[in-house]
């Protein structure tokens, strides 16, 4: 017998369990056809077919939503299901992992998929100066072996309970080996959707594959054409026009407008999103714990929340793991807005005030202009002059975040407490975006990912929050519901996923016109 794994479930039946599973997506009384037109932020003209590189919404979508298909896949319940990967089992000690891989499965240009396919993608991965974000997983591998056509054997250098939620990571499609450079060039894998045509930064156009393995239970749309709009005014008034049938990012502003036309519907769920503002810890001043301290006292996060979000989130302690964790750390002591507390830790630092910059731009997240110069505001109280940098919009992740020592960002969170450490925080990972390294939480990180006690486990990730909230390199004032919006012409199964935005970046597979 199969099943899914649910990321509250699988430490409580342990990694060696039996096989785990797909068990597929729900099923209810869907349409097929049409064309479904997207207006989506998220968009750089730097984009690329190579998901190693995707960091925003506009790819993420695209990608692993639309034209490639990954090992495994969070369902929109939260339940781990089966992508390309049909079953998987593990060793008692979570180290070994077998996969079972789909048959009769092909690549849009007809090449079958295989073992081999799976192995060379894990690689794209260690190739020597590749940029992927999902290195720290897959360095993890110590041995890939192909076991025959179908099946892979994966050997892990220490055990990891979370293994397979991993392999749902948006950066890990499956790409046809031996043509890697072209299925980039020209965006060829397994998914539901084949690229018509692409204009990075501008537009996509995507049509419905036939005879998919996933037919009967995904993938209604006819077509596809994903419009970038960055600008969040443009991106409303295209859904309100009727210009669109749906986008992300809803502007809080223009909610009120958006809620009164009867057309439209807004969809909300609260995930693990959090919006940060990470500093380089390598870089003077940042790289004095009292004034990051300093800093982290120094912000109002209810104004935060009441005026950027209006609402729609709550209040974080700059700590990554968010409400929708199974590990979250809800009882630290808060880092509380506190000007006095913030020029004691100043002073502590040798220091009688503080003059720094921070770059925002609203491409890191909606509102973040207007973010930063709240937190200017409440600094000044502190006697921290904090001077907004306004970054352009267009190629903000490239030339601004991991290069700028201090800058506004937006993480969508992870499924599971290692999920998110091991790509934001781990020592030397490409997206550790302050380059943060404490000894106790390196120590507890490794320690914590092969450990199959659930009681134990929540022991170690509560103290590793700890760490990052009072000595990490985040200021994380505010965790963010994914606030959505959509034509009422389109329907869904009535579940929508948190992981990302868009119902998990998975909209285009899952829903269709009513």
């Amino acid at each position: 017998m199969t099943r899914s794994i649910s990321r509250r479930g699988l430490l409580k039946t342990g990694a060696a369990a039996g096989v785990l599973a797909a068990t597929g997506l729900p099923l209810r009384a869907q349409n097929r056809g049409g064309t479904l037109r997207l207006g989506l932020a998220g968009a750089n003209t730097s984009d690329s077919w190579d998901a190693r590189t995707h960091s925003d919404s506009f790819m993420i979508m695209l990608a692993h939503g639309a034209v490639f298909d990954c090992l495994t896949e969070v369902a929109a319940d939260g339940e781990l299901v089966g992508e390309l990967a049909e079953s998987w089992e593990a060793s008692p000690d979570a180290k070994v992992w077998t996969f079972k891989l789909r048959q009769g499965v092909t690549f849009h240009n007809g090449k079958p998929f295989g073992a081999d396919d799976v192995l060379e993608s894990l690689n794209m991965h260690l190739a020597e100066g590749a940029k992927s974000a999902a290195k720290p997983i897959i360095e993890n591998i110590s041995e890939m072996k192909k076991v025959n056509d179908h099946e892979v054997e994966l050997t892990l250098n220490a055990g990891n309970a979370d293994f397979p939620f991993l392999l749902s990571d948006y950066h890990i499609c499956m790409y046809p080996a031996g043509q890697v450079e072209e299925a980039i060039a020209k965006g060829i894998g397994t998914g539901l959707y084949k690229v018509e045509s692409f204009d990075p930064g501008v537009r996509a156009l995507l049509s419905r594959v036939d005879g998919h393995y996933k037919d009967g239970r995904a993938g209604w749309f006819d077509s596809v054409e994903a419009i970038a709009i960055n600008d969040s005014s443009a991106r409303m008034n295209a859904l309100m026009t009727g210009q669109v049938d749906a986008v992300n990012r809803v502007d809080f502003k223009t909610e009120p407008l958006m809620r009164a036309n009867p057309m439209i519907s807004i969809f909300e769920v609260t995930g693990n999103q959090h919006f940060t503002f990470p500093m380089l810890t390598g870089v003077s001043p940042f790289d004095n714990v009292k004034v990051r301290q300093a800093l982290k006292h120094a912000v109002n996060r209810q104004e935060l929340v009441d005026k950027i979000l209006l609402g729609h989130g709550a209040v974080a302690n700059d700590n990554p793991i968010g409400p929708a964790n199974q590990y979250f750390a809800k009882d630290l002591p808060l880092n509380d807005y506190d000007p006095d507390k913030a020029k004691a830790l100043l002073k502590e630092a040798g220091l009688d005030g503080l003059k720094v910059d921070l770059s925002a731009s609203d491409a890191a997240f909606p509102g973040a202009v207007d973010a930063a110069q709240l937190y200017q505001a409440s600094a000044k109280a502190a006697g921290i002059d904090i001077n907004v940098v306004q970054e352009p919009a267009d190629g903000y992740w490239s030339n601004v975040w991991l290069k700028k020592p201090w800058c506004a960002c937006y993480w969508s969170g992870r499924a599971t407490e290692d999920w998110m450490f091991s790509t934001a925080y781990e020592a030397g990972v490409p997206w550790n975006d302050t380059g943060w390294i404490n000894d106790r939480f390196q120590e507890l990180l490794f320690t914590a990912r092969a450990e199959l006690d659930s009681a134990k486990r929540r022991e170690m990730y509560h103290e590793m929050q700890m760490l990052i909230s009072t000595e990490g390199g985040t200021v994380i004032p505010m965790y963010a519901n994914f606030v959505d919006a959509h034509s009422n012409k389109l329907a869904n199964s009535g579940t929508i996923g948190n992981v990302f935005q868009m119902d998990s970046s998975r909209l285009i597979e899952r829903w269709w016109f009513a």
